[in-house]
């Protein structure tokens, strides 16, 4: 169910006099325990450092928990929201901002990204914002604009630039084995 039929049933709720069910602090903690490998990649992905990663992720968790209070029904989409907010909040207004990532960086941080998700950390922060949150949460360019204090224009130049570099490395990706070999080309490749 979509937030608009989310909102209506729990207004449906309201006006018949039926208390809404709020999302409880314990529910956040269970939320977040059952969904740790998704919120924590969805932090990693926004942020491409670790230690980021892990800040975001923990003030995603106290952010639902000592926020204000949400319908259970929104509780998912909430702790999503949270991480996002999170991770905005470190990389561009606290300055943490880390350079796109590296092969060096990577080792110094102490993970090496494989395939797309290498792709995603490997954009300026700019472009990986507007392209986890616009592709993969399904925000749209005005949402993207308003969270991320940019024009649309910026937002939607930013998708642009984050899906050009995706393609480029994707099909370099796919040009060589996992050893940095470049495989032979078939015709099936043409």
């Amino acid at each position: 169910m979509g937030w608009m039929g989310e909102a209506h049933v729990n207004r449906t709720r309201a006006l018949s006099g039926a208390a809404p069910v709020y999302t409880t602090e314990g529910d956040f903690c269970r939320l977040f325990k059952e969904e740790m490998r998704g919120l924590y990649t969805l932090s990693l992905l926004l942020t491409a450092d670790t230690e980021l990663a892990e800040r975001c992720f923990v003030g995603g968790l106290d952010d639902c928990v000592n926020g204000n209070p949400v319908f259970r029904d929104w509780a998912h989409a909430w702790s999503r929201r949270a991480i996002i907010m999170n991770a905005i909040r470190i990389v561009f207004v606290a300055g943490a901002n880390p350079p796109a990532s590296t092969d060096a960086a990577r080792g110094e941080r102490g993970w090496d990204a494989t395939g797309p998700l290498a792709s995603v950390v490997r954009l300026r922060s700019l472009e990986r914002f507007v392209f986890v949150m616009s592709l993969l949460e399904g925000y749209s360019d005005h949402e993207c604009s308003v969270l991320l204090n940019r024009s649309r224009k910026e937002v939607v130049a930013a998708r642009t630039a984050a899906s050009r570099h995706m393609a480029e490395w994707n099909a370099s990706f796919e040009m060589h084995d996992t050893k940095g070999k470049v495989r032979e080309i078939s015709a099936a490749d043409l």
